[in-house]
C-alpha cells in the first residue's frame, strides 16, 4: 500500500501497461485523477475507489488544476518501493521522454507488461 501523489497537469511519463500478477485498487483522497482502463477514461476523486484487474491495460493523467493524492493497494504485494526508485532513475536520466527500452525492462522486472500502441487508422 502506498500514496500516489500527482501534481496538477502531470501526465504519466511511463507507457500504458498491464499488471500481470496483481490487482491495483485506488482510493481518491484529494483531487481527481483520470485513469484510462482498457481504453475507458474513469475519473477517481475523493472518496471514490477503482479496482484495476490484472491484465487490464491502464495509465493515468492529472488533467485538473489541483494536485492529486490517492491511496494504492497492490494485491498480492508484488510491486513495491524498488519499482518507483528504478522508474524514477530512468525518467530523471532522460532530457526528454524516458528511454522506452529501459522503462520496459523496469516494468518487466516488477510484474508489468507495456501495452502495445493503439492501431493507427
Amino acid at each position: 500500500m502506498f500514496e500516489l501523489l500527482v501534481p496538477a497537469g502531470q501526465k504519466l511519463p511511463a507507457p500504458a501497461h498491464k499488471n500481470d500478477a496483481y490487482e491495483e485498487t485506488l482510493y481518491g483522497i484529494e483531487g481527481v485523477l483520470t485513469w484510462t482502463v482498457d481504453g475507458i477514461p474513469i475519473e477517481v476523486g475523493p472518496g471514490q475507489a477503482l479496482c484495476i484487474p490484472r491484465g487490464a491495460v491502464h495509465r493515468f493523467d492529472n488533467l485538473g488544476t489541483k494536485d492529486v493524492k490517492q491511496l494504492v493497494v497492490i494485491t498480492p504485494a508484488i510491486m513495491g518501493p524498488r519499482y518507483f526508485r528504478e522508474a524514477a532513475e530512468v525518467i530523471n536520466a532522460a532530457s526528454g521522454p524516458p528511454d522506452r527500452a529501459k522503462m520496459m525492462e523496469v516494468l518487466r522486472r516488477h510484474g508489468m507488461t507495456v501495452a502495445a500502441p493503439p492501431p493507427t487508422k
